[in-house]
């Protein structure tokens, strides 16, 4: 229907005249180039045999010109979503977005407990070789020997006090822990995100720039880059974990900031969708 439409838009074009054709219906070969060779006059032959032969190519011209000529008008009519993706437009599909990625907010913040555990294993070394070195040493006899000490001092308590929270540190496994949720929230986050965007368009057939959308750009690049600076920190490079650290918090700041247009989403979707 929009192929008729456009061709009636489109302005009458004068008739060409019509050459006088040959009584039969048998197309005129094509000329050899010894033939042409004989001839005083070229150009009017070929020209008699392009009239003769793309004549009755003439109605595959104008359907070609029918069906493509309207995308060329009018794009969005082409793009808009209608029906013709069933489910993926409905209520349900356009749920599953906002469930997964409120699930990924809490999921991202135990992934930030994990490696702040295993930040402190790496860390409490430091400070417990820190306070080896206030300890002061023993006291011996003249003929050598330790002095045995009634109590030990505060700087030793602590010592053993931070060495035994290492050793439960450690038995947490939390080094594996936090690489497995990394790598959970770069996937799967990455997949939903870009899976909310599809979403949109089958339901409008367009995007709509603005807070969340740019929000969620931007959380998805920062995990992106997170995961890039991992192979400096397993190398031990400080400033790769610290700056691994810096990014993962200003994730959670943007997630936290896209909440509330999320929730407006949500009610749009109750409002302009149905089930299922």
């Amino acid at each position: 229907m929009a192929a008729t439409l456009t061709l009636l838009k489109l302005p009458i074009l004068p008739n060409k005249p019509q050459l006088p054709r040959p009584s039969t219906t048998k197309l005129v070969p094509f000329p050899s180039i010894r033939s042409n060779s004989n001839l005083s006059s070229p150009n009017t032959h070929n020209s008699s045999f392009l009239d003769h032969n793309i004549d009755p190519l003439k109605p595959v011209f104008l359907s070609l010109t029918a069906i493509t000529f309207p995308l060329f008008l009018d794009s969005k009519d082409a793009l808009a979503a209608g029906g013709e993706f069933g489910i993926f437009e409905g209520r349900s599909f356009a749920l599953v977005h906002p469930i997964v990625m409120g699930a990924f907010f809490f999921y991202t913040l135990w992934a930030g407990y994990l490696g702040w555990q295993w930040r402190r294993v790496r860390t409490i070394q430091n400070d417990i070789n820190e306070l080896k070195t206030q300890v002061k040493p023993t006291p011996v006899t003249p003929d050598g020997k330790p002095v045995e000490e009634a109590s030990p001092s505060p700087v030793e308590l602590q010592i053993q006090q931070l060495t035994e929270e290492r050793k439960e540190l450690i038995k947490g496994s939390y080094k594996d822990r936090h690489f497995n949720a990394g790598s959970l929230l770069l996937g799967f986050g990455v997949l939903e995100s870009i899976g909310g965007g599809v979403n949109t368009w089958l339901r409008t057939g367009k995007l709509f720039p603005g807070p969340h959308l740019f929000a969620g750009a931007g959380i998805t690049v920062l995990w992106a880059l997170a995961a890039a600076l991992v192979p400096s920190m397993q190398k031990g490079n400080e400033t790769a974990r610290n700056l691994h650290i810096a990014l993962n918090a200003l994730n959670v700041l943007l997630f936290v900031w896209q909440i509330p247009t999320g929730i407006d989403i949500v009610f749009k979707v109750f409002e302009f969708t149905t089930w299922p």
